[in-house]
């Protein structure tokens, strides 16, 4: 099963092999091992969360991460007015499988690279909160829910429209790392499995 996964959108052009260069030896301080793959893409295995800041989990429960460049990033039908200039280049870090430990250690595996990348980070989607049974689930009430979690928390989330095929539109939310250090601590973030 695959997990989830984050896109860094970069606003600077960078080598992929520059940033593997920068990014890697630092992984190695709290991972093992560190692997580059044929693709270029880099794995590793989480062994110490506190060098994210986090307690100490069971490494039995943690699955492989993964680092690689987004060759999609700029997309052409993705609608980038919502910045002053669109991004040049996009990464993908993703988790293996899902689980709580996994979706965690992956928000500030994020935070802490868009830090280091002066990146935004794109959620791949809206983060509309946790929907209950029953619960409206129509694209109104899904972006109604969305909205109101942005206007909750602090820093800046942008609504990016794209196409989704067929004709129509929808949007993702990208953020900066004063809203995901945010909605690290949000309730909502925690329910996510």
């Amino acid at each position: 099963m695959s997990g989830p996964a984050i896109g860094l959108w970069l606003f600077e052009p960078r080598g992929f092999a520059d940033i593997l260069a920068d990014v890697v030896p630092w992984l190695e301080t709290f991972c093992e091992p560190v692997e580059a793959k044929a693709s270029g893409d880099v794995d590793f295995w989480v062994r110490d969360g506190s060098a994210l800041g986090l307690r100490a989990f069971e490494p039995a429960d943690v699955g492989v991460f993964f680092l690689s460049e987004d060759e999609e990033m700029p997309a052409e039908d993705e609608d980038y007015s919502a910045f002053s200039r669109p991004p040049v280049q996009g990464l993908i870090v993703g988790a293996g499988c899902s689980g709580s430990v996994n979706h965690v250690l992956l928000g500030h595996l994020t935070l802490a690279l868009a830090r280091r990348l002066d990146a935004l980070v794109d959620f791949d989607g809206l983060l509309g909160g946790h929907r209950t049974a029953g619960e409206d689930t129509s694209n109104e009430a899904v972006l109604a829910r969305a909205r109101a979690l942005a206007s909750e928390l602090p820093g800046r989330l942008a609504e990016v429209s794209y196409d989704t095929g067929g004709g129509g539109r929808w949007l993702r939310h990208v953020g900066d790392v004063e809203f995901l250090e945010a909605w690290l601590r949000h309730a909502d973030f925690h329910l996510i499995k």
